[in-house]
């Protein structure tokens, strides 16, 4: 599976947040939800729209995010000798 079969992103929805699938739930609503303590079942119970697959989506997406930002800054940290 890859998030990008599954997060899409709009300009005109949702101020042009990562969505699931097309609707106006966002991966960081589903990350929020995660990290307040939801689990798994809880945030499918109270969202029956969403699905598994979907909620790991958000976690790869969030995952890669981060890979992307850390890489990039490291690429942009300056060297001994750069000035």
């Amino acid at each position: 599976m890859s998030y990008r079969n599954i997060i899409t992103i709009e300009p005109d929805k949702r101020g042009g947040k990562p969505c699931i699938r097309r609707m106006r739930i966002t991966v960081y609503d589903v990350l929020g939800w995660l990290a307040a303590g939801m689990s798994h079942s809880e945030i499918l119970e109270d969202f029956p729209e969403l699905t598994e697959a979907d909620i790991r989506a958000c976690l790869e997406f969030a995952a890669d995010r981060e890979h992307r930002l850390v890489a990039s800054l490291r690429d942009a940290t300056p060297t001994v000798g750069d000035a």
